[in-house]
């Protein structure tokens, strides 16, 4: 018997096994705490730096493979974790030799990048922000769990709660975008779905909140790149997404790749230590990204490997994600005084809670059953949410003449590189997601349209080259239409990790064949497949309708045909502002005044000579097939006191001839503070179902609490005075009222 099974025997299986989540992670029983402390009693300092240790396996590849034997690894006790190893029967083996051919018989954590679903992919997570919908949001990663969790997973390298104002960015298509209060009931709504309500079901998987931290302000939007902003910043903006993620109880974090503050965040003791386990309380352990302890040596904090690992783990990294670092250095840096094995131990502890609280020590098999993976994986339910999730991303941009939606009658041209793509529509970081089992637009269309409407098809022009060979045919097939679907977008690859563009207009000669294809004075509808915003001013201009679809995963075909034809009323608002051109950027809406606001008389206030300071399209924006009219917003009181609330009602009525959804967001402004603060900043948000002609009275509460913001000094507090409140549908169309908070 392993040394860990007969202390399961004496002490663990006397233990509850309730784990709620949604709260704080919860310290665990005095019993669990000595069965673990006996655990550590036991281990080498060899075994211990093995717990510390995540190695790729051969499965899948998600950078630079450093080891190749980490079979041999597990057998001598040497490695604790395994990332990139998935099935019910391959886990299964690797975790038999973890318990049953080594001397303590320690079970392996299983860890993969299951960022927007496993096997049945949802929209990307960008996406997935742009529907509003936080239910929806959870439901998505619940499914992903789910399948995960049956395929040997007990861990997901998500979510990314990186707040992004740079759409060169490519990793902005892995979170939820520029607003910090949006990013951070996203981030909670993902934890909760990954997690579920108990962490020892066997469906459910630990979180990972990363990148700690900022690292969604890269310099120039270039991946890997510096972070140089103050502490008051970092802490308004960048931090929020992260901290709601400890108080809903996230199990894990993971360390981003940029430097803060001159210090590589895999090497910073305030990031880890003083804010993340100090003054958060987080109870659950730090992984550092791909190689990021490796990494610190060009970043010039460390002269060699072995440097930048005491560096790391006295700096609060609890694991080394495929560094080899703390595999090869660690027990020398113990023997040396250069490491604490006190600080060692608190590394461990924290894994080995972690494996604790999934049940591993009771049943190291227990995610390894090919039973539940055969029934669980990709189902018809999991489907039917995929496409329903899918739906409610998409944004429509322009609508004019209401040329959409479409009738099902007469022929129907469907036009573009991505018309007739499958592999693209999964997008980046699709995990175990398998492309060949994605519904293209062309085959979507073919399948809503039936036998009631004809469906010709050219592609067009290649996603990303020079070659207009391909223009002709498709002039010709849409001459012989009587309307024009043009699927335009990116490449996959062209956002997420290591796919910065300093360019975001659409690549290769794509615009140049919407240009042709207008020439023919047929109505043209253009459906965009994406992964950050793009800069379409020429199709803003010219065609009467757009839908940003960014990438919608395996449904996408569906969905998309959902919408074109009118089965379902677009309803998903922009996550992230959509500038004129690049050379705005960054560019969000809840910018700083400046002491010469902007006046068109006046050259001399803050503005572009060649571009209007005003986005292509505002955050919170879309558009339906119907309309909404706000009216009559109302205050309970003119004055918030302390320790009280303030209601701010607003009518919504639906003043068209559909049913539709709306997302009514509540904005406020301090008008005065000894701090500058944003024109604007969301505090609140409804999604609401309306018919036609009826209407519906929305009440969000202020609290506040709610108008705090970081002073001078650091501390989080609302300051009296005059502040302005606007609700409307989107950022820029708002109605306002006026209110004062007196304390």
């Amino acid at each position: 018997m392993k040394y860990y099974q007969a202390l399961t025997c004496s002490i663990l299986l006397s233990l509850s096994t309730g784990m709620a989540v949604g709260q704080p992670l919860p310290a665990l029983p005095e019993a669990a705490t000595q069965f673990i402390d006996s655990l550590i009693q036991a281990m080498t300092i060899e075994e211990k730096t093995g717990q510390l240790t995540l190695f790729t396996s051969d499965i899948d590849v998600t950078g630079p493979t450093m080891r190749e034997n980490y079979k041999e690894d597990i057998l001598s006790g040497k490695v604790g974790a395994i990332f990139n190893a998935y099935g019910a029967a391959y886990t299964r083996d690797l975790q038999r030799m973890a318990v049953e051919e080594t001397r303590l018989g320690i079970p392996l954590l299983f860890g993969y990048d299951v960022i927007h679903g496993h096997r049945t992919i949802f929209p990307i997570p960008l996406g997935e922000t742009a529907s509003w919908d936080l239910e929806a949001i959870e439901k998505a990663a619940r499914i992903a769990a789910v399948e995960a969790s049956s395929e040997g997973l007990h861990w997901t390298f998500a979510p990314m709660v990186d707040v992004a104002r740079d759409p060169r960015w490519g990793r902005i298509a892995e979170g939820a975008g520029e607003d910090t209060y949006l990013g951070t009931k996203v981030a909670v709504a993902r934890v909760k779905g990954f997690q579920g309500n108990d962490l020892r079901a066997e469906n459910t998987v630990l979180a990972c909140t990363k990148h700690f931290a900022a690292y969604g302000a890269a310099q120039a939007g270039r991946d890997y790149n510096t972070v140089d902003i103050s502490e008051m910043v970092l802490r308004e903006t960048y931090l929020p997404p992260f901290e709601a993620t400890v108080e809903a109880g996230v199990a894990t974090f993971m360390t981003s790749f940029n430097e803060l503050f001159g210090v590589p965040a895999t090497g910073s003791e305030f990031l880890l230590t003083d804010i993340l386990k100090e003054e958060w309380n987080f109870q659950g352990f730090v992984v550092t990204d791909y190689t990021s302890i490796n990494e610190m040596i060009p970043h010039g904090v460390a002269a060699d490997e072995k440097e930048a690992g005491a560096l790391a783990i006295n700096a609060g990294v609890d694991m080394d994600m495929q560094g080899a670092v703390f595999y090869n250095h660690l027990p020398a840096l113990v023997k040396e005084g250069k490491v604490s094995e006190a600080t060692v131990d608190e590394a461990v502890r924290r894994v080995l809670e972690a494996k604790y609280r999934l049940g591993l020590f009771e049943d190291p098999y227990r995610y390894s059953n090919e039973q539940r993976e055969q029934d669980s994986v990709m189902t018809e339910a999991h489907w039917a949410v995929a496409r329903d999730v899918a739906r409610k991303s998409i944004v429509l941009l322009k609508n004019d003449n209401n040329v959409l939606p479409l009738e099902k009658s007469g022929t129907v041209a469907v036009i573009g590189p991505l018309a007739d793509n499958q592999k693209e529509l999964i997008g980046s970081w699709s995990a175990a997601g398998d492309w060949k089992t994605s519904t293209s637009l062309l085959e979507g269309i073919r399948q809503q349209v039936g036998q009631q409407a004809k469906v010709v098809y050219a592609k067009g022009a290649n996603i990303n080259d020079d070659s207009t060979q391909l223009f002709q045919e498709a002039v010709e097939v849409a001459n012989s239409a009587d309307v024009i679907v043009l699927a335009l977008g990116e490449e996959a690859l062209m956002s997420g990790e290591a796919a910065s563009r300093s360019d975001i207009n659409l690549p290769g000669v794509q615009l140049a064949l919407a240009q042709e294809l207008q020439k023919t004075g047929k109505p043209m509808v253009v459906v965009l497949m994406n992964g950050r915003p793009l800069t379409i001013n020429w199709l803003d201009d010219n065609v009467p309708a757009i839908l940003e679809t960014w990438f919608l995963g395996q449904q996408a075909g569906h969905a998309i045909a959902d919408v074109l034809f009118g089965d379902y009323n677009p309803s998903g608002k922009l996550p992230v502002t959509f500038p004129r051109n690049v050379g705005q950027v960054p560019i969000y809406y809840n910018h700083k005044n400046t002491g010469r606001p902007f006046d068109q008389e006046n050259k001399y206030t803050t503005k572009y000579l060649d571009v209007a300071n005003e986005p292509l399209y505002p955050f919170g924006y879309g558009l339906s097939y119907t309309t909404f009219a706000y009216s009559d917003l109302t205050l309970s009181s003119q004055t918030l006191q302390a320790n009280d609330s303030l209601q701010v009602s607003v009518t919504v009525r639906n003043t068209g001839e559909v049913a539709g959804h709306e997302v009514v967001q509540l904005y406020v402004r301090d008008l005065v503070g000894s701090i500058t603060r944003p024109v604007k900043e969301l505090k609140g948000f409804q999604k609401i179902g309306l018919n036609p002609g009826a209407s519906q009275t929305v009440t969000f509460t202020i609290k506040p609490e709610d108008l705090a913001f970081y002073h001078s000094d650091l501390s989080f507090k609302p300051e009296a005075g005059q502040f302005k409140v606007f609700v409307g549908g989107n950022s820029e169309e708002v109605q306002e009222i006026d209110f004062t908070l007196a304390l």
